[in-house]
């Protein structure tokens, strides 16, 4: 007897990308051991470089100070940390992409913080927060121009009183001053988690601060 549930439940189950021959044979490799596993990481190393050398030398184009041996240096870098990161999440792999997709993803985050890291060092963050005059808008009507000022005063009040002194310097370094989260988190010996707790907190406080003051903390101006 055949109809239309018979052959809805004889119809074949769409292939997921984990299904493909190729992903099955990385994470088979990547799992065994000893000649195997190691001829299989160093073929994946040599993919992961190759992504990493084209995202180190895409982000470099905006730090002209890094040169050609930091680029190789730094994409070598973000190969073994993706590597190594790889190794230790292959029981992670879902199966929404390919395996070599997935692991691509790896080597792209690593050279982008090997590139930050890299165009930030020997540089000081900078902890305070700018001339608040210079974030004024300076087209703004005279009205428009009251309004924002009053505003940023309330800002600046309440980030000089309302937060801890933690999170005044995490608020201002990274939301005012645009330093690099995991640049800040290495020099503060901490990490990207922990910041962005203390990134929400302090936001939280400020708009908090702005509402008792009976400013709108929804506005985008309201927390930096």
């Amino acid at each position: 007897m055949s109809g239309p549930l018979t052959s809805a439940r004889a119809a074949p189950r769409p292939a997921s990308p984990a299904d493909d021959a190729d992903s099955r044979a990385w994470l088979s490799a990547l799992g065994s051991a000893g000649p195997t596993r190691e001829a299989a990481a160093a073929r994946l190393h040599a993919l992961l470089l190759r992504a990493a050398r084209i995202e180190v030398r895409r982000r470099a184009r905006a730090h002209p100070h890094l040169r050609g041996g930091d680029l190789d240096d730094l994409a070598f870098q973000a190969a073994d940390d993706a590597l190594v990161s790889i190794l230790a999440r292959l029981e992670t792999f879902r199966g929404d992409s390919r395996f070599t997709t997935w692991a691509y993803k790896f080597a792209l985050l690593e050279a982008a913080v090997k590139v930050r890291k890299r165009a930030w060092q020997g540089r000081e963050i900078p902890l305070e927060a700018p001339e608040w005059a210079r974030v004024a808008d300076p087209g703004s009507r005279p009205h428009e121009a009251a309004e924002r000022g009053e505003l940023m005063a309330a800002v600046r009040e309440g980030i000089a009183v309302a937060l801890t002194p933690h999170q005044r310097d995490v608020l201002i370094a990274l939301a005012v001053n645009g330093a690099p989260i995991d640049v800040l988190a290495e020099r503060l010996g901490t990490s990207r988690g922990a910041l962005y707790k203390t990134l929400h907190d302090a936001r939280a406080r400020l708009r908090a601060h702005l509402a008792r003051m009976g400013l709108d903390p929804s506005a985008p101006e309201a927390a930096p």
